[in-house]
């Protein structure tokens, strides 16, 4: 399907969301508007405002939905991804757990469609940079083939690592996320004894699954997704990177290999 021009639906219904998401609802199964609408929320969807009518302006300027449609089409082909529709919104400007962290952009990912939450950008490498990691998110979800119910802390850590590790190898070390490099080997060493390595199997429905891989509060900040760059790049420090692989590699194999490792280092 590729990129939905939601920027036609955006122009008819900018001011009422609520109207916007009436459109998404063949896209999700049995969720109301209202449900759809708080999901999205939740990961940078923006609220009907001034500053998100200037980045609308702004997104249409740029031609944000021909450059976002150019590059899924390159990297479902590089990949021999699903074909998938991909929605453009813009990003929030406040409220929301990532937005302390990235003002500019935000995304989630499901099996069968992809949610890109943009700004305005000075580099087009950005809009890559976050179409790698969400896509790549789309692929292995994709060939794991599991229950969402079903995926663990360890799924969702390696999943955000691995997805980063892609921005890495097709954008460079100067577009990863600021949480790659969050907490130095010692402080991370003190976190998976105090904190990750008994809680892997946490399911994502159950309690403390959230709370680990985003952290705040009590816990360090975007704790799990720290976690899961540090996972695979001590993985491929080791062994050959390919990215169609990436796709497939159960988690069980990454952490097995970074559990060696700390126990050499101790």
């Amino acid at each position: 399907m590729g990129i939905i021009r939601t920027d036609y639906w955006i122009e008819e219904e900018f001011d009422r969301p609520l109207k916007l998401c009436e459109k998404l609802e063949p896209f999700f199964v049995k969720q109301t508007p209202k449900e759809i609408y708080n999901q999205l929320l939740n990961f940078g969807m923006y609220r009907p405002s001034r500053s998100a009518r200037i980045i609308i302006d702004r997104m249409k300027e740029q031609k944000a939905w021909a450059q976002v449609e150019q590059l899924f089409n390159h990297y479902k082909e590089k990949w021999n991804g699903p074909d998938i529709p991909v929605f453009l919104f813009p990003v929030a400007q406040a409220g929301g757990f990532f937005l302390k962290e990235v003002k500019s952009k935000a995304g989630v990912s499901f099996p069968d469609k992809m949610f890109l939450f943009l700004s305005h950008f000075e580099n087009p490498k950005e809009i890559e940079a976050l179409m790698v990691h969400e896509y790549h998110h789309v692929c292995r979800l994709s060939k794991l083939n599991k229950r969402m119910e079903d995926y663990t802390l360890l799924d969702s850590i390696i999943i955000e690592g691995l997805a980063e590790y892609a921005v890495l190898k097709n954008c460079g070390s100067e577009y990863l996320a600021t949480w790659c490099r969050k907490y130095n080997k010692k402080e991370l060493l003190k976190f998976w004894d105090k904190y990750i390595k008994k809680q892997l199997g946490t399911k994502k429905n159950e309690r403390g699954h959230d709370e680990l891989l985003y952290g705040g509060g009590r816990l360090p900040r975007l704790l799990g997704y720290s976690f899961g760059y540090d996972i695979v790049e001590h993985f491929y420090k080791t062994n050959h990177y390919s990215t169609k692989l990436s796709f497939s590699i159960p988690a069980i194999k990454y952490l097995e290999h970074y559990k060696n490792d700390i126990v050499k280092s101790q």
